[in-house]
């Protein structure tokens, strides 16, 4: 039987409101909706992906962002954003403030980056099964 279930995932930064526009802009969803399990403000916000998955943003001060792959300051857990197109979503995210980190083509099927407070996350293209 499980402890219980996850509420959300919190990410740490330096600007919560800025990190929630830009995750928005990945997944959709809805920043800032009334939900009585916590209170938005200055040092909170939230991105209501759908009717389940919550992610939070916490400030941080003073924040220092993981710097990948450097194992002095590496990150904790990281995203992978499933696209169809590598490409076209490297633009749409480098345009919403994300930082490529490895620009590494040659077949792969994923790309790295950073989020606007420095967390990696990977696009990761979209492969029909087998």
């Amino acid at each position: 039987m499980p402890v219980g279930t996850l509420q959300c995932t919190v990410l740490d930064c330096p600007d919560p409101h800025r990190l929630a526009t830009f995750y928005r802009a990945l997944f959709g969803g809805e920043v800032d909706r009334p939900d009585g399990r916590w209170a938005c403000g200055a040092d909170w916000a939230t991105l209501h992906i759908d009717a389940t998955r919550v992610l939070c943003f916490q400030r941080v001060t003073p924040y220092t962002p993981p710097s990948w792959p450097d194992p002095a300051r590496p990150p904790h857990f990281h995203l992978d954003v499933q696209v169809s197109d590598l490409d076209e979503a490297q633009t749409e995210v480098v345009r919403e403030g994300a930082t490529l980190l490895d620009a590494e083509t040659g077949g792969r099927t994923w790309r790295v980056f950073a989020d606007p407070a420095g967390h990696p996350f990977c696009l990761v293209r979209h492969r029909s099964p087998s």
